[in-house]
């Protein structure tokens, strides 16, 4: 098979710099001498098509994608669907699942020489086979049909402003009118009912731009990690939250993280946001696939 490699830029990551950052990947591959074709698309069906089609037909032997966690999560979809290799360079404002797999962070030169490296030697990490009201999907970082949920969809419709702090005014908005969620959930067989705050099905550590909602969640141990944040009032979640951010919240009496290769998670009609794209409805389950992606990282 030919050593040439598919690259998708998605131009928007970064707050509108990833066109930019795009085109040092580009020039980073040129000097190295690596051979590569630009798949990317003027949509993400059409970068998601270019992608399918050259490695159906022979053309490329691995996928690199530069962005944030919505060009990563595109492109574990389309690598555990092919068996393709992955390389992610993050370009993005979150890079959760970059960061996951070791990646570097706001040096895309960097990360572009980090993925040259390994490409003759990918790492085999976990996946999650996921199902929703959409049907079937993959991802890598985490998936969640509750408050986290909803906040992510008000901040998708929001224009302002820029990055996180979108996410954290989606929240408190959200946090006005929310009330807790009943949940029934079946984890590894097991049945358990309870109502909850948040919920979220996690295989690497951190999702929305470094919250590190399962600290010791490892994308090689054949774990899922369950976040479960247990009903609670308002204003009490409001003095949790801000812990999220370096992991201080798991010693919360109301935080749970129970470990599981397999969990159904059925929460209404809710909306499911996975790697923070929108991914149906609830009911959501998810099954870890050990060494499913290969990466180079």
């Amino acid at each position: 098979m030919t050593t040439r490699i598919g690259l998708i830029i998605n131009p928007s990551s970064g707050r509108g710099k990833g066109a930019a950052r795009g085109q040092l990947v580009l020039s980073t591959f040129e000097a190295s001498g690596q051979d590569f074709v630009d798949l990317s698309g003027q949509t993400i069906d059409e970068a998601n098509s270019n992608a399918r089609h050259a490695i159906n037909d022979g053309l490329i032997s691995g996928l690199v994608v530069v962005g944030g966690d919505g060009i990563a999560h595109l492109g574990v979809n389309i690598a555990c669907d092919t068996g393709i290799s992955l390389g992610i360079i993050a370009a993005g404002t979150g890079n959760d699942l970059a960061r996951s797999i070791g990646m570097p962070e706001n040096d895309v030169i960097a990360g572009t020489h980090a993925v040259l490296e390994k490409l003759h030697a990918p790492r085999k990490v976990d996946a999650i086979k996921a199902h929703t009201s959409t049907g079937e999907f993959w991802f890598f970082g985490t998936a969640s049909a509750g408050f986290d949920a909803l906040c992510n969809q008000r901040a998708n419709e929001m224009s302002w402003p820029k990055g996180q702090r979108r996410y954290d005014i989606a929240m408190v908005l959200e946090l006005a009118k929310f009330k807790p969620i009943h949940y029934e959930a079946t984890i590894d067989g097991e049945h358990r009912s309870f109502d909850a705050m948040l919920c979220a099905v996690a295989n690497g550590p951190a999702f929305g731009g470094g919250m590190m909602i399962a600290p010791q969640a490892n994308v090689e141990d054949g774990l899922l990690d369950l976040f479960i944040v247990h009903a609670m009032s308002r204003v009490e979640l409001l003095k949790v939250f801000p812990k999220v951010y370096t992991g201080g919240h798991v010693t919360h009496p109301a935080v749970e993280i129970v470990r599981a290769k397999s969990i159904k998670l059925s929460s209404g009609n809710m909306p499911v946001y996975s790697d923070g794209e929108a991914r149906g409805h609830s009911p959501l389950t998810a099954t870890v696939v050990p060494g499913a992606l290969s990466v180079f990282a």
